[in-house]
């Protein structure tokens, strides 16, 4: 159980890490044009943009891969349980 909370505080560092702000090319000369005229926080907010649209699948997949666990897990529990009350019915 400890090892998914260090996984998690990980991936969360590995997230907000400075060189993740990257830029397609068309972004990247609309971001020049407009800090060239001086405004500079068109810049910032594309860049918040573009990490928020790479991370949305991430956690979507994260989130559905979690409930798959937790759900697989409980399911193996019962599984367990119905083993042992049959081999008790049995010996």
């Amino acid at each position: 159980m400890r090892t998914w909370k260090v996984w998690l505080v990980i991936v969360i560092l590995l997230a907000v890490s400075p060189e993740l702000m990257a830029q397609c090319a068309m972004c990247r000369g609309t971001v020049e044009s407009t800090v060239s005229n001086g405004r500079s926080v068109v810049a910032s907010n594309l860049n918040l943009g573009i990490v928020y649209l790479l991370m949305i699948p991430y956690l979507i997949v994260a989130s559905i891969t979690y409930l798959w666990y937790r759900n697989s897990k409980r399911e193996y529990g019962r599984r367990l349980e119905i083993a042992g009350r049959v081999k008790r019915a049995l010996s």
